[in-house]
């Protein structure tokens, strides 16, 4: 038996997580290859959307996908540990308690906040680089309203309510716009004024988000102020003490948050890593947690032993393929690495983490495989996409620039692509509840529309009666013979006893479509005496207007004596749909009278199994969905009338979980949840239901 070889990937990020789903792809039928990915944590954190939960817009859930979620169904080993150093020599990773071997590695351990050697900064500001920094802000935040609520003292109160954020990149602009946002929130709660709550910006250049044009700018700029933000430009920040940032010149801003987010560099374990740097961080004495790396200390509390310096650290150097230049099997992704392309280093940005994995992955496969062709590397950016709170952004996508509904609109169709790729369906509808269906205070770009509830209890006498009208129609055509097929029995059925119309065999016709047609020519007759009527009206406009009132209503008398059983149908046996129908029920239904007699059949169990299932609150939601359908069904093939419509949107309301309620399935879905989530085709799928279960 060949020795196995092992690809390695460390890190799950998004370059790391892109590499490892393609070289999957590619080499998945290659039995000999052993796949692991390492990562400090069991989840894939959607960094571009942590300002979202230190801003309490989303639960931390919403920013975790779990591998399993990602690679259930897949040969992929992921492995929980945090790698420490890496000995190239032997090819080994090495943790505090476990070796892992590779053949083949790809580096995406990611970046770690820079603070530029600024003295006191990292131990009196929050950083927001990973899930944990965002909670530490969330929580802190919350925390200074309620000390604020009932301070006393005027100087500690302003402090307490004084935010400062540092840097006006992308994640401080839109953290900016979450805390204004969430400030709304928290001064109902806490009875503050919100004019008593600062939000201050500090931005060392003279503009904010400077890698869009003046007109974007402009807009966020404004839309900052309008939500209240303050925003200093010019103010690169000298000093940190203990709830104060000192800005240059020696003005001093007095404030219980400080988040930094003014810069990134190498994570803390490239200073460990015997690799050439294209790039070192400037100042050596960051520190760093075991289980975070390194991050603001602001909120923290380690024991001596938890927290380490971190040394020399910076961005490890690649050629144009992702390798290493000090070791060919060694590739590396994302924010980790220092490449110049065109004079300019490449930015630490998601697209880059997504490109250079696709590069790096491909270059892997083709020394596995033996192929000389390599792949080299050459970004092609498509843009960058910047919100300012929940309901406006700004966007340069392809060159088009977007600002307010529609630029935030393309932001959730980006994140949406991206999760499409990552998990499937089952990642793209949890964004979508947690974006929209389950937010909260309105805070979405369409409000609180969809995420508007009324509890199930409402929607139980409404499924009850729809149930027991299904099942009373049911039980109404068994009573006109619907079952009996006739003398014959059910495989010689006499066509007589066909009742569903359109359905024609030679010269027989169905007795419910001779009736309809029946109806549609009595109908056809009442429109000629309005019409005739109406004209009359010219000359005496009030006995002609009853003359036709007493025509039309003698003509739907008799036509309603003779109209299918849901009433006057809404749709005329001449128009197009029923064309489409009865070309259905001639060729297909009305092959043979035994099929006809099975699919008659078929429409009353329909009818009282969907009935049953609705009044007992079983399978409610696929009770519903056939409700629609039925519905429909009746009113295309001229059988149904305007009493159908409620029956439709009544169902609408049973899809929205009314059988959990006093319903069977309160219990029935999550069994059926469990035993389906542990099916191997909903994990190929994507289409599991929450988490997939082993």
């Amino acid at each position: 038996m060949a020795e196995k070889t092992r690809i390695v990937v460390l890190g799950g990020g998004y370059g790391g997580v892109a590499a490892m789903k393609k070289l999957y792809k590619k080499l998945k039928g290659n039995s000999n290859i052993e796949f692991t990915l390492i990562d400090r944590n069991q989840y894939h954190t959607l960094m571009t959307e942590l300002h979202e939960v230190a801003g309490s817009r989303v639960d931390p859930a919403s920013v975790q996908v779990s591998f399993k979620r990602i690679f259930s169904g897949t040969r992929i080993k992921v492995v929980t540990d945090t790698i420490q150093n890496i000995d190239f020599e032997n090819k080994r990773l090495l943790s505090k308690n476990a070796k892992y071997d590779y053949d083949y590695l790809i580096i995406a351990a990611g970046g770690d906040p820079e603070f530029f050697g600024i003295e006191g900064i990292q131990d009196n500001s929050f950083t927001l680089w990973s899930l944990e920094d965002a909670m530490r802000i969330r929580t802190h935040v919350e925390e200074c309203f309620r000390k604020a609520a009932c301070e006393p003292d005027p100087f500690e109160r302003r402090k307490l309510l004084t935010f400062v954020i540092a840097g006006a990149g992308f994640t401080g602009v839109e953290l900016a716009g979450e805390l204004a946002e969430r400030r709304r929130v928290l001064c109902r709660q806490y009875h503050i004024e919100e004019r008593e709550v600062r939000i201050i910006i500090v931005e060392a250049l003279g503009k904010i988000l400077a890698m869009l044009s003046d007109k974007l700018r402009d807009k966020a700029e404004k839309y900052l102020k309008k939500l209240g933000v303050d925003v200093y430009l010019n103010s690169p920040i000298f000093k940190a003490e203990p709830q104060c940032v000192i800005i240059e010149g020696g003005k001093k801003i007095e404030a219980a948050t400080i988040i930094w987010t003014a810069g990134i560099h190498g994570s803390e374990l490239t200073a460990k890593l015997s690799l050439t740097k294209g790039q070192e961080a400037r100042g050596e004495c960051s520190y760093a947690s075991w289980e975070e790396g390194i991050h603001g200390m602001s909120g923290c509390r380690f024991e001596e032993d938890e927290v380490y310096l971190v040394g020399k650290r910076g961005r490890i150097l690649v050629n144009e393929l992702m390798q290493s230049v000090d070791h060919e099997n060694v590739l590396l992704v994302g924010d980790i690495l220092w490449f110049v392309e065109g004079g300019k280093v490449l930015p630490q940005i998601v697209e880059t983490a997504l490109q250079t994995a696709e590069v790096a992955a491909d270059n892997i496969i083709a020394l596995v495989e033996g192929k000389p062709e390599r792949r080299k590397f050459k970004s092609n950016y498509h843009g960058f996409m910047v919100s300012v709170g929940s309901k406006h952004a700004v966007s340069n996508a392809g060159g088009i620039e977007l600002s307010g509904f529609f630029a935030m609109a393309l932001k959730h169709l980006v994140n949406l692509h991206y999760l499409w790729g990552l998990a499937g369906l089952n990642a793209v509808w949890g964004y979508l509840t947690h974006e929209f269906f389950e937010v909260k205070d309105g805070r979405s770009f369409v409000g609180s529309h969809l995420s508007a509830k009324i509890p199930v209890y409402w929607a139980v006498p409404l499924r009850l009666f729809l149930g027991v009208k299904w099942f009373l129609e049911g039980a109404k055509k068994v009573g006109e013979g619907w079952l009996n097929p006739g003398e014959g029995g059910f495989f010689n059925v006499d066509p007589s006893k066909i009742k569903i119309p359109g359905v024609k065999f030679g010269d027989i016709t169905s007795a419910a479509t001779a009736a309809g047609e029946w109806a549609g020519k009595t109908a056809e007759k009442a429109a000629e005496a309005v019409t005739a009527a109406t004209q009359a009206a010219t000359d005496a406009v009030s006995s002609a207007t009853g003359a036709a009132a007493d025509a039309v209503a003698a003509a739907t008398g008799a036509a309603g004596g003779a109209a299918p059983a849901w009433g006057q149908a809404l749709v005329s046996t001449d128009s197009w749909l029923y064309k489409i129908y009865e070309w259905i029920a001639q060729n297909i239904i009305g092959i043979h009278p035994t099929v006809a007699f099975f699919m008659q059949i078929g429409l009353v169990l329909a009818e009282i199994g969907i009935g049953l299932a609705l009044f007992s609150g079983t399978f409610t939601f696929l009770a519903a969905a056939a409700s629609i359908g039925l519905g429909l069904m009746f009113i295309i093939s001229a059988m149904g009338s305007a009493e159908l419509f409620w029956y439709i949107l009544a169902a609408l309301v049973m899809m929205g979980g009314a059988g959990r309620g006093f319903g069977l399935d309160h219990w029935i879905i999550p069994w059926i949840k469990d035993w389906w989530n542990k099916r191997k085709i909903a994990k190929k799928t994507y289409l599991y239901l929450g988490e997939p279960r082993d």
